[in-house]
């Protein structure tokens, strides 16, 4: 096992822990001085931009989360989630390895990690690798922050870099692997000679076809990361993994291969077989998903559009059951659009979201809380303990939600004409918003909550004379030769509501060109759909009763543009 080598000389790192020392009263000497000038120029202060998914039917913000939970012994990678630690140690089997992995696990801050291996007489490769893993762990417990210069210019870091960089050739697959990972997630220089050599090193074995399942996962996220080489060499890695047995994946190698291919997603059509056999795979390993790898491959699948994965969905679904109260807010976000996306629910899932947001609705963040709405009232839910809790949060914390975020928050209590216990407190807090700040709602934001207040007889007269003011209404149109027929038809119910229901409204009308002249159209209706089973039911009554259908007509257009029957 290689240790640290300079000109020819082996030096142990508690020489480099008694020379960093000894620089307070004495000139660098010429060790720290080699160091020094190698590795400085490794590290910039500017972070690199997060990753980002697109998906089919809307842009997700960060797709790593920042959850800030608490770090456990042995906790695996901050984004892979493979069991790295599990495999350095199976590298090295003798007592002193594995005492220092106990330790190197109870280890909770940086300083603590490089104040212990400055102890050590010598440190293999394997151990290094081991101890960045720690010291990106740490570090990112806070986030996705790069690290403190003093960690950067800490002479035993750098002396741990060193190691790993001065001969890669001779670093086993799982260190070469674990260390690159350790520092993409630590932002290092991507074209520092550290990072360079170590990915070269990686593509070299890769072409070589050398590197195991596991190490091509990790190698795979690392990559992605980094944002390097394209879909190149990912299409290297999946071709390599084609030719593997699934029955040899871990489950967190499964989810890896799904985040892998969610990276060539504009390649989906040419590896749908492959994703086929995966599919088919992956209900066997669901049961042993932890609550954010089931997110990463609900994530990867709606991003590949894997509708006709049913099955995986379903069982995925009912596994999420288990997880709700465990979920961050971020990963719980990424379930509900993945939900809402494949158009699945049961009354579990809504039983554990109910109990969930009801104790911990006012410390969920307000795009979570826009999710559990938005599910709400796309599938329909009218879930009385979500509804009121979220009503709750907006009264004592409106400053929090964006006006975007106001909108689709109070959308579902019209869908669903649901009003809360303190349904007064809240549209009075809503009408104080829009007060203050109506200047900041978008045209179409504002016609969305307005109208959303309107189906639930909270009429908005106040914001009448604004809505349908030709000004307004340009706006609203923007640069388009006509105004949508949905936005229309919104202006068209505001209007009518403020003829039938508000007769003392005075000021102006809207114009006959923004009217429509019937709510249901082929494309969108503001209109609840009938049922059709109870439609048939009430036909066939009305016939046996009548004698005869010529008696009566179904969908009658009445002169106010709702339809009867």
């Amino acid at each position: 096992m290689a240790l640290i080598t300079l000109r020819k000389n082996l030096y142990r790192l508690s020489d480099f822990r008694m020379h960093g020392a000894a620089l307070k009263s004495q000139p660098l000497n010429h060790v720290h001085k080699v160091v020094k000038e190698r590795l400085c120029p490794w590290f910039c202060s500017r972070q690199p931009e997060p990753f980002r998914i697109r998906f089919h039917h809307a842009h997700c913000k960060k797709f790593n989360s920042k959850n800030g939970n608490d770090l456990h012994p042995l906790s695996g990678p901050v984004f892979s989630q493979i069991s790295d630690w599990v495999r350095l140690e199976q590298n090295v089997k003798n007592g002193e390895s594995q005492t220092f992995y106990k330790r190197l696990s109870n280890l909770t801050s940086s300083e603590e990690v490089l104040s212990f291996i400055s102890t050590m007489e010598t440190l293999p490769d394997t151990m290094a690798a081991g101890a960045l893993q720690r010291i990106c762990e740490v570090e990112k417990k806070d986030g996705d922050q790069g690290l403190p210069k003093e960690i950067l210019e800490n002479s035993i870091f750098q002396a741990l870099c060193f190691q790993l960089e001065k001969e890669p050739s001779q670093l086993s697959n799982t260190t070469l692997v674990t260390a690159l990972q350790a520092l993409i997630l630590l932002h290092v220089d991507p074209q520092s000679s550290l990072l360079l050599n170590l990915v070269a090193e990686c593509q070299n074995r890769l072409k070589k076809g050398g590197l195991e399942v596991p190490n091509l996962c990790v190698l795979g996220e690392s990559l992605i990361r980094l944002h390097s080489s394209g879909c190149v060499t990912l299409e290297l890695i999946i071709n390599q993994l084609q030719g593997e047995k699934l029955e040899t994946f871990t489950p967190e190698d499964i989810v890896a291969l799904y985040r892998i291919l969610q990276a060539c997603a504009e390649k989906v059509d040419e590896h749908q077989t492959f994703l086929n056999k995966i599919n088919n795979f992956s209900p066997s390993i669901v049961s042993n998903l932890s609550p954010k790898l089931i997110s990463q491959m609900l994530t990867a699948l709606v991003v590949l559009d894997q509708s006709q994965a049913f099955p995986l969905i379903i069982k995925l679904g009912r596994y999420v059951v288990r997880h709700v109260p465990y979920f961050t807010n971020e990963e719980l976000r990424r379930v509900l659009e993945a939900f809402m996306y494949f158009g699945y629910h049961d009354r579990f899932f809504t039983k554990a979201l109910e109990n969930r947001v009801a104790a911990v609705c006012l410390t969920l963040d307000p795009e979570v809380v826009c999710g559990v709405m938005e599910y709400c009232g796309r599938k329909r839910i009218l879930s009385k303990p979500i509804l009121n809790a979220v009503a709750e949060t907006f009264v004592c914390q409106s400053e929090k939600f964006s006006p975007s975020q106001i909108s689709a928050l109070m959308e579902p209590f019209g869908k669903l004409n649901y009003l809360p216990p303190n349904a007064s407190a809240l549209f009075r807090k809503l009408e104080n918003v829009l007060f203050t700040h109506f200047d900041y709602f978008p045209p179409e934001t504002l016609l969305k909550l307005l109208h959303s207040c309107s189906l639930n007889e909270c009429h908005p007269v106040n914001f009448m004379a604004k809505i349908f003011n030709p000004f307004f209404l340009q706006r609203l149109q923007g640069e388009e030769s006509h105004l949508d027929r949905l936005n229309r038809a919104r202006l068209t119910q505001l209007f009518l509501t403020a003829v039938l229901e508000c007769p003392f409204y005075k000021g102006p009308k809207l114009l006959r060109k923004y009217q429509v002249k019937s709510f249901v159209t082929p494309c969108c209706s503001l209109e609840t759909p009938m049922d059709s089973q109870l439609y048939k039911s009430v036909k066939i009554g009305l016939i046996d009763l009548l004698g005869a259908k010529l008696y009566f007509a179904p969908k009658v257009l009445t002169p106010y543009c709702y339809t009867v029957g």
